[in-house]
């Protein structure tokens, strides 16, 4: 059996943690409290992984600043269209800055995470763009759940159907990610 250091195990834990809140925060309390619960929880994770690393990453940051302003309109204006169309803004907004990227010539993906990986400039631009319309389908996903589907069903399409589909396409992202590293001492190729 495989055996997972622990830390990793604990960082796959808080990775998920707002998430499961919102699930659970919903079933028990309902929808303005999950949004809620969620957003604390972002804010626990970003803050354990500041003291962690002393680094914030720069797309958790953006998403934990635009769900805790929709989550603060929502309660506010007690509408719940704040809450359910913050991923459609989230996804939104990457499938726009990735995909505009393109259209001027750059790979925006090295600019969120050209810190962390040192990949070929044809891997930057590859994975921008499919990121972007992986973000875009989402973004439209969440239109026509959110607008079709009972809370409940949005909730269970948010919980179990759009993060898990990040995760699967993250990880088929990896091929091309290995395929498209250089060295940290190699001079970038074009």
């Amino acid at each position: 059996m495989a055996s997972y250091p622990p830390m990793r195990l604990v960082s796959f834990f808080l990775e998920i943690l707002p998430l499961a809140g919102f699930f659970l925060g919903y079933e028990v309390y309902g929808l303005f409290a999950a949004a809620v619960i969620s957003v604390v929880l972002g804010a626990l994770v970003m803050a354990l992984n500041w003291i962690q690393t002393r680094r914030l990453a720069r797309f958790a940051l953006f998403s934990l600043l635009l769900s805790g302003g929709m989550t603060l309109a929502a309660l506010y204006f007690n509408a719940a269209i704040f809450i359910k169309i913050q991923p459609t803004l989230f996804n939104g907004i990457f499938a726009t800055v990735l995909l505009g990227g393109l259209l001027l010539g750059r790979a925006m993906m090295r600019e969120f995470f050209g810190t962390q990986f040192h990949l070929t400039t044809p891997t930057w631009f590859l994975l921008s763009r499919r990121w972007g319309l992986f973000f875009l389908c989402l973004a439209i996903a969440n239109e026509m759940v959110w607008r079709n589907a009972s809370d409940a069903d949005w909730v269970a399409f948010k919980t179990f159907v759009a993060a898990p589909a990040s995760v699967l396409f993250m990880m088929a992202q990896l091929p091309l990610t290995l395929r498209g590293r250089i060295a940290a001492d190699a001079p970038e190729a074009d």
